[in-house]
């Protein structure tokens, strides 16, 4: 089959980083195993995508070129980081089509790639091209119980937030129209056709985070005698790391005296919430058995998951790049049963805990736990079923796979 040319925007490009800028750059490479690609993202991008090319020589670079663009200084400089984020990535959106227009560049289809939901619209149906529309993400609103160990504030966040979404969904001119003129649009949960109301003839349902196979080295290894449990991500209340202490603390109190040694909590990341996590630990006398980890670059990441013999990620997300990256460790998940990490296992490799009261999720979580400290048998059994989900459904290869067949069939 003659190979198209494909334009990906990705707002978020990094082959060094893990969560977005991964999912960037993956999926712009598993786009030039069929077919030419031209990708479009922010200039920041482009140094720590040069410097990767020279330093990793592959034969698909030949079927890659990149276009990088940001608005003008005076419309860009309010933003700090992640703030302002979704509102300048909103504008850049918009200003990527004036510039695309003017490269006289030619392709055959436009995919919107990354960094974006099921509230915020696309434009790029305004080049007149075939247009693919996602991984569309959708975060589900955060049952109020889980908030309550935190400030009101953050629950008025989260729900103002969520009226929004819900404007936009119902209100909003331009997502319509994102809508209606998408050829295809790729659904990263089942929430997102409910929540944007798709026709079934026109959307497809599939995850999207992926891993590099970073655990096949690891895959016939002995794990050591210890319980390591690990957690990472950014310290906010989405992430749920209010749980992860909660739930560990609490399975601690189960284990014999003379076996506490052989438990161990690691939780890697950085956010607001920090000093709040120390605070817990101090408080409860635990810093023997936790460690709270700066973040970290991502090959150091993966050499504690490596190290590790269960991930627990009780977020409440719809995605988390993390799951699959625990999956290709052979780690068995312990998660919420939510329409993220929920849905990506199955009760093989893991537990998912439904929502109920936040109290007796803390016992759900430790209880989970205490099952796979206590049957060695069961861990190993997960393990293995973890793996054996990773090489079904999380490789980058089989993302680059259902790309192509979303290509060939427009």
């Amino acid at each position: 089959m003659n190979k198209k040319t494909i334009l990906a925007t990705c707002y978020a490009v990094n082959p060094y980083k893990g969560s977005e800028d991964a999912m960037g750059w993956n999926f712009v490479k598993q786009i030039a195993r069929y077919n030419n690609v031209i990708a479009v993202t922010r200039k920041n991008n482009r140094s720590a995508i040069e410097k990767y090319i020279m330093e990793n020589p592959n034969p698909l670079y030949k079927n890659m070129s990149f276009l990088y663009f940001d608005l003008p200084y005076w419309l860009r400089f309010w933003k700090k980081g992640s703030h302002m984020a979704m509102v300048y990535y909103y504008f850049w959106q918009k200003g990527i089509i004036p510039f695309i227009q003017k490269t006289n560049i030619s392709f055959d289809i436009a995919h919107n790639v990354n960094f974006h939901n099921d509230w915020t619209p696309s434009f790029l149906w305004k080049l007149n091209k075939p247009m693919v529309w996602g991984p569309v993400g959708h975060h589900p609103i955060i049952p109020s119980q889980y908030l309550q160990a935190y400030s009101n504030r953050h629950l008025w966040i989260d729900r103002l937030t969520w009226a929004i979404k819900k404007m936009s969904w119902k209100y909003s001119p331009a997502l319509q129209k994102t809508k209606r003129k998408a050829a295809h649009i790729w659904c990263m949960n089942t929430q997102v056709p409910q929540k944007l109301q798709l026709s079934s003839e026109r959307f497809s349902i599939f995850p999207s985070v992926a891993s590099e196979d970073f655990g096949a080295e690891i895959e016939t290894s002995t794990k050591s005698e210890t319980y390591h449990v690990i957690s990472a991500g950014r310290f906010v209340p989405l992430k749920g790391f209010d749980l992860t202490l909660s739930s560990f603390i609490t399975f601690l109190d189960t284990v014999p005296a003379s076996e506490k040694h052989k438990c161990k909590l690691t939780i890697v990341g950085s956010g607001p919430q920090k000093d709040r996590l120390l605070k817990i630990i101090r408080e409860y006398k635990v810093q023997q058995y936790v460690e709270l980890l700066e973040w970290v670059e991502r090959k150091a990441l993966m050499k504690y998951f490596a190290k590790a013999s269960v991930f627990l990620f009780p977020s409440h997300e719809g995605a988390g790049m993390v799951v699959a990256e625990a999956l290709s460790f052979g780690l068995p998940v312990i998660c919420l049963g939510n329409e993220g990490p929920g849905q990506f296992i199955n009760k093989e490799c893991g537990f998912a805990i439904p929502h109920q009261s936040y109290a007796k999720t803390v016992v759900a979580l430790q209880e989970a736990l205490h099952k796979l400290y206590a049957d060695r048998t069961l861990l190993h059994e997960m393990g293995t079923a973890a793996r054996k989900l990773y090489l079904q459904k999380f490789t980058w290869e089989s993302r680059g796979e259902y790309l192509n067949k979303i290509y060939n069939d427009l």
